[in-house]
């Protein structure tokens, strides 16, 4: 293979006993047996035992002694079986053994600042400061393995499609929409500034304008946001889009895509075809647009239970147009302080508050409420929430966005799973086109380019209208979204109208863009799926930056690097920025 190695350890076998081989590595483990040291030797493909017993080692022995944790070796032996009381059967190499006959220490390794072990767990900083160690590890050399598996897959399927990757610009025109953009100063135009990309977007739909019909991009993305965990200020996303395609064109390549990605890094296949809900269905049973469908505890609406009723709360919920909503949450086995914390949470959820039930054994429903609800309504619960003894029913009497706000909430928190090993994706379409801004007004749901299921239904009651857009859910996350886009020149003016967006705005903003839209532009579609949030899910991890190979922390620092850092003056005078007083101060503060 190389002058270091003829074989990679992680991969020998029985059947390559009495073979010599040459392995590099990094020393894993070290074991002292009376002068006889036993080495596990660990590189990419993963861990094998060598002996180095003094008497057939060419080292003297001082190399041997100081031979410790992460130091960086080449060796030469011969394979042979392990004694059978030393195989390991949990070692994929636990059959064999390499006798040493030369050691060469490459490189030495200084006292780590952790241990480069599985059960040893340092604090995210320090892991993140020292990446390059942290990387060494089986749990995250797994990960980036798996990222590296999906990407490839998600190209062979794209490539066999006829699709062109094709590589858009890093450094583009801010336009405000969205969130903040990441913005780049310019030496050449002081004063004046790029942006880091948030999305291809508006390029790849250039690329259907100029003819290319089918691309795809492994594209870097950048975006001034508030961290979670499962955002980062710069992400990776499989960008396509295609022309001459519809909705079905788009979800029909996506579950491709899924199916290949999930085969390659689980072994398993992807059930197929991906089931579809609308908007509205997703919001009424789950209370959220990216639905964790992996178990039940579905939103049952109780406004026909409660049609009439006595109980104050809940008829001047119905009659203000509101909704009475329930779960059963089943047998959650809580105590009354515990239902009262649950209420308490539904409060801190933004609800007015929440009624709980609990089936008893004659089959009747105890709560605090009941000696104010009658015989029929409460049968009525029963049985519209199929109450068996013991299970919790939880209701929330309030607006409907909050009802379903909250109960999709504790649904998630009651009856979510522990883990991720069940995969199950969903597409949820029929989006609305625009949604109500803090403002009060108008906003797209999903961007400004998306079109609408019919333009005389935008304008005539854009506040139910229905886009064309698509979501791509998995174990209760967005994996991404897509649209078919406006192609018309004449209906994206529409749209920018109901936006209350002038055609002076709307020019200075998108200008370039929309000029290119008059001339001959195709139907076409697309779709983003991101890239860490996919792995991250199919690698069980509840972090994307587990799945990263270099993230920024929570807060959006680089421990390793130090970035963001501050700059010399000089170059701020060359970009013409001026840096605050009270922020300078912050920097002799170490902040």
């Amino acid at each position: 293979m190389t002058k270091y190695r003829t074989v990679h350890g992680g991969t020998l076998r029985a059947s390559d006993i009495g073979n010599e081989v040459t392995l590099a590595g990094w020393v894993a483990k070290r074991r002292d047996h009376g002068g006889v040291i036993f080495v596990d030797l660990r590189d990419a493909s993963g861990v094998v035992q060598v002996v180095l017993n003094p008497e057939n080692v060419p080292a003297p022995e001082e190399t041997l002694r100081s031979l410790r944790n992460e130091f960086c070796v080449m060796v030469t032996g011969v394979v042979r079986e392990r004694p059978v009381e030393n195989k390991n059967p949990e070692l994929a190499t636990g059959e064999v053994e390499v006798g040493v006959s030369s050691l060469d220490v490459l490189s030495t390794a200084d006292v780590l600042p952790f241990q480069v072990d599985e059960r040893f767990e340092a604090d995210e900083a320090r892991r993140l400061q020292y990446r390059y160690l942290d990387l060494r590890r089986d749990r995250m050399a797994a990960n980036l393995r798996a990222r590296s598996t999906a990407i490839r897959a998600m190209r062979r399927v794209l490539d066999e499609r006829d699709f062109l990757e094709v590589e858009t610009p890093t450094l583009v025109v801010s336009t405000p929409e969205g969130a903040r953009d990441m913005l780049v100063p310019s030496r050449l135009r002081p004063g004046q500034f790029y942006a880091l990309p948030q999305s291809p977007q508006l390029f790849k739909q250039l690329l259907m304008v100029a003819g290319v019909e089918r691309y795809y991009q492994i594209a870097r993305c950048y975006r001034d946001e508030d961290f979670r965990s499962d955002r980062q200020v710069e992400f990776t996303q499989l960008d396509l889009e295609g022309s001459f395609w519809d909705q079905d064109d788009v979800l029909e390549t996506l579950e491709a895509i899924a199916a290949q990605v999930v085969k390659d890094v689980r072994g398993t296949d992807l059930p197929r075809p991906i089931p579809r809900m609308s908007y509205a269905e997703a919001m009424a049973r789950y209370g959220t647009d990216k639905p964790d469908v992996r178990f039940g505890m579905e939103i049952v609406d109780l406004g026909s239970v409660f049609t009439g009723t006595e109980f104050r709360a809940f008829a001047g919920t119905l009659a203000a147009g509101g909704a009475v909503r329930a779960i059963n949450a089943g047998n959650q086995g809580l105590s009354r302080a515990g239902f009262d914390k649950l209420v308490e949470e539904a409060q801190g959820l933004g609800a007015k508050g929440l009624v709980w039930m609990v089936g008893e054994e004659d089959g009747s429903l105890r709560s605090p409420v009941a000696k104010f609800l009658s015989d029929d309504e409460l049968s009525g619960v029963t049985a519209a929430m199929g109450v068996e003894p013991g299970d919790a029913v939880l209701i929330v009497a309030d607006e409907v966005e909050v009802v379903g706000s909250v109960l999709g909430d504790l649904r998630l928190q009651l009856g979510q799973p522990d883990n991720h090993d069940d995969l199950e994706f969903l597409f949820i379409v029929d989006f609305p086109v625009f949604e109500r801004a803090p403002d009060g007004g108008l906003a797209p749901a999903h961007h400004p380019f998306t079109a609408p299921l019919s333009v005389e239904e935008m304008r005539s009651s854009p506040e139910t209208a229905i886009s064309r857009s698509y979501d791509m859910v998995l174990n209760g996350a967005e994996l991404g979204s897509g649209s078919v886009r406006i192609h018309d020149p004449e209906v994206q003016a529409q749209v920018f109208e109901v936006l209350g967006i002038s055609a002076e705005q709307a020019e200075s903003r998108f200008g370039w863009f929309l000029e290119a839209l008059r001339y001959g532009t195709p139907p076409h579609a697309g779709f983003a799926i991101g890239v860490d949030r996919l792995v991250s899910i199919l690698q069980n991890e509840q972090n994307i930056r587990e799945v990263m190979p270099f993230p920024k922390t929570q807060t959006g620092a680089d421990p390793l690097t130090g970035a963001p850092g501050v700059v010399e003056d000089g170059q701020l005078d060359e970009l013409g920025i001026d840096v605050k007083p009270e922020v300078r101060a912050g920097w002799s503060e170490g902040n």
